[in-house]
């Protein structure tokens, strides 16, 4: 069976995002964003966790990872990622309405799962064989599965800024013990890996 692994950067007082997201500032207000920098500016010194992130037979998001509209979908609307997003898999997105699934180039298609996470986890296991699912986010998805007993690891790449306020990982997650599979620090992140001790 594929391993549930989530996957999400956060600054050093453990935001993934700021408030007020909107689809001009799809991470909220953020002061000094710097929570992605990793990924964009040095990717080579964090190109093994970066490829890590994407290596996964299927992933899972929240609706606000998707987009910033908490109504009705405006099915004009897919991402923030442009044509070809950077999943190239099936991404199943927990949502309170139906939409119709959305393909797009690469590979990637994202299904719209209103049945909750077992649901969308059982899709998304079905998906990835042998495969990760990897969670990517927001925070409150993440927080649901944590929180549930559902992930088999943990992947946190902590970076160097403090956001103040916004959705922050582990909010709601009863006590629980992890223990450290990894890690690294560069000059901009310091990766961490820990699974939860059952």
């Amino acid at each position: 069976m594929s391993n549930v692994v989530c996957d999400v950067a956060v600054s050093m007082d453990g935001y993934m995002a700021g408030p007020g997201q909107t689809r001009d500032l799809p991470f909220g207000r953020i002061e000094h964003n710097r929570l992605y920098d990793w990924m964009i500016e040095d990717g080579a010194e964090n190109r093994d966790e970066f490829d890590a992130m994407l290596d996964a037979g299927a992933f899972i998001m929240g609706r606000n990872m998707f987009g910033p509209d908490r109504g009705e979908w405006d099915l004009d609307w897919s991402g923030w990622w442009g044509d070809e997003p950077l999943y190239h898999a099936p991404v199943f997105v927990l949502a309170h309405r139906e939409r119709p699934d959305l393909a797009m180039a690469g590979g990637t298609t994202f299904h719209f799962v209103t049945a909750g996470l077992h649901s969308a986890l059982e899709r998304a296991r079905a998906a990835a064989g042998d495969r990760d699912v990897v969670i990517v986010g927001g925070a409150a998805t993440v927080n649901q599965f944590l929180a549930a007993g559902l992930v088999d690891e943990v992947r946190v790449h902590v970076t160097p800024t403090i956001i103040g306020a916004g959705p922050r990982l582990f909010d709601g997650v009863p006590p629980a013990a992890f223990e450290q599979v990894s890690s690294r620090g560069t000059s901009l992140v310091t990766h961490l890996a820990y699974r939860p001790v059952r």
